[in-house]
């Protein structure tokens, strides 16, 4: 029998819809990996057997009836990152300040995946408050890397990325704060989308940054990415940041793609995201991505975007500083852990809660967010940052003047060993360089894999950007690459 777990999910679904197999037998089969494999890995907090086959079985059964599909995706299982909420599992975001708290509602995602069809089948591990690129800063331990279990899976998502690479899910939820969703991608040889801000509702995301924040589609290939991506896209009134615009047509954008023809198509490389500073490996195989780029017919420029430069001292500051206000409602008096010997005042009961309960990293961007929002700093900080957002947007909209989608490698190094940079915090934060732009713009941008590096045979990743509210050109290309390059093998 063909293993299922082996299998894009696209496939699945076409097999599930057909009743070749049923949706009970795919999730159970990847129930089955998880539980076999997940020891090695760590990619799940948490495990919702009962719930998902539950929900395969309402699959099945409305199949059986001669109902048509919920979605395309429907009875094709999913991996959701721990940072949305769920009335049935528990929503931890990787913290021990949150150990166990199972929400009241469902997130807007988490309903849309519901009346799709597709099975949850867990929660998975994270950088606390999906603050870290490595997913060491969890507090329930790091997820490691199915390609070499030394190393990251990348972060803060890399729980999704890693249950997408070693098969125990066929598709995956993250979001993306400066990179979070692309950034695993790259380093474990997956698929990953950052949609237009907007686009995919933040009702029940846990908010680490509320301006960058990001929910998005993850996938083994770009057709089951765009699918996932038409599923979860959409206004939603309860989410004030939500933009009242159709879903772009991702799919077929996806499928237009896969026929190889790029002819007409202008792609930018941007000057400051190519430095000798990257790793070898990694500038060589995206140099030959953008030759495979003009050989399927794209016109391939260069453009500066001078302000990038300055993207990862405004990223850290900013992000900082909404953490310091979203983390606030962490006081021990609502929801979540509280530490108190009965004698202590609520001050005390606060102080010590967040002592306990939240991590080294979630500290240390707490600090620099207060620090940089207080009295007699705040326009020398934040508001010089605020600043430079603005001048990062403008040369994206100089840029697209000039060509339809902008490429650069997703991170300039391939996944470094577990511990290797946990004491080096801003050797840490430059793995994000390539990916902080389109946040801050608050645009779009996918990861596709580009093959292994010639210096140690790891994945990397080649990033293509587009203007907000422009997904489907994400998909055209990176399709046509996809096709183009061929399957990645280890």
């Amino acid at each position: 029998m063909t293993d299922l777990t082996a299998l894009d999910a696209a496939s699945l679904a076409t097999k599930i819809h057909t009743r070749e197999v049923s949706s009970v037998e795919v999730t159970q089969a990847h129930l089955d990996r998880i539980a076999a494999v997940d020891g090695e890995y760590n990619a799940f907090l948490h495990v919702s057997g009962e719930a998902a086959l539950a929900a395969a079985k309402q699959v099945d059964d409305a199949l059986a009836a001669g109902q048509a599909p919920a979605s395309p995706l429907a009875g094709v299982p999913l991996a959701l990152k721990d940072v949305f909420t769920t009335t049935d599992a528990p929503t931890t975001c990787g913290s021990k300040i949150l150990e166990g708290w199972v929400a009241p509602y469902d997130a807007t995602l988490t309903t849309k995946l519901r009346e799709a069809g597709i099975p949850v089948l867990g929660k998975t591990n994270m950088d606390e408050f999906a603050m870290g690129s490595s997913t060491e800063n969890s507090a329930y331990g790091p997820t490691r890397n199915p390609w070499d279990t030394t190393r990251i899976p990348g972060g803060s998502g890399g729980g999704s990325a890693a249950a997408l690479a070693s098969n125990q899910a066929p598709l995956a939820i993250g979001t993306d704060t400066g990179g979070s969703i692309r950034q695993p991608a790259a380093v474990t040889a997956t698929v990953g989308t950052k949609p237009t801000y907007g686009t995919v509702s933040r009702y029940g995301l846990v908010a680490c940054a509320s301006s960058l924040d990001q929910g998005g589609p993850c996938g083994r290939t770009v057709l089951d990415t765009a699918l996932l991506h038409e599923v979860i896209a959409g206004y939603d009134p309860r989410d004030s940041t939500s933009i009242d615009a159709p879903v772009r047509p991702v799919v077929e954008a996806a499928r237009q793609g896969a026929t190889g023809d790029l002819k007409g198509l202008k792609v930018g490389v941007v000057k400051e995201l190519h430095s000798d500073s990257y790793q070898p490996g990694v500038i060589a195989s995206f140099d030959a991505a953008v030759a495979q780029l003009k050989e399927l017919g794209a016109e391939v420029v260069e453009v500066s975007c001078p302000s990038f430069e300055y993207a990862l001292a405004s990223y850290y500051l900013v992000l900082p500083s909404e953490v310091s206000s979203n983390l606030a409602r962490f006081d021990a008096m609502r929801y979540g852990m509280r530490v108190d010997d009965g004698n202590m005042s609520a001050d005390q009961v606060m102080a010590a809660t967040r002592a306990a309960g939240f991590g080294k990293e979630v500290k240390r961007r707490i600090m620099i967010g207060t620090y940089a929002l207080s009295s007699g700093y705040y326009d020398a900080y934040y508001g010089s940052a605020l600043k430079v957002r603005t001048l990062i947007a403008r040369d994206f909209d100089a840029a697209y003047e000039k060509v339809d989608v902008l490429v650069s490698p997703t991170s300039p190094f391939t996944p470094w060993k577990l511990g290797e940079k946990v004491d080096d915090p801003l050797a840490m934060y430059l793995s994000d360089l390539c990916t902080l732009p389109t946040n801050l713009a608050g645009h779009c941008a996918i990861s596709v894999p580009s093959g292994v590096s010639a210096d140690d045979g790891l994945p990397v990743g080649l990033q293509i950007m587009a203007p907000a509210l422009a997904d489907e050109r994400l998909y055209r290309v990176a399709a046509a690459y996809e096709v183009a390059r061929g399957p990645i093998t280890r």
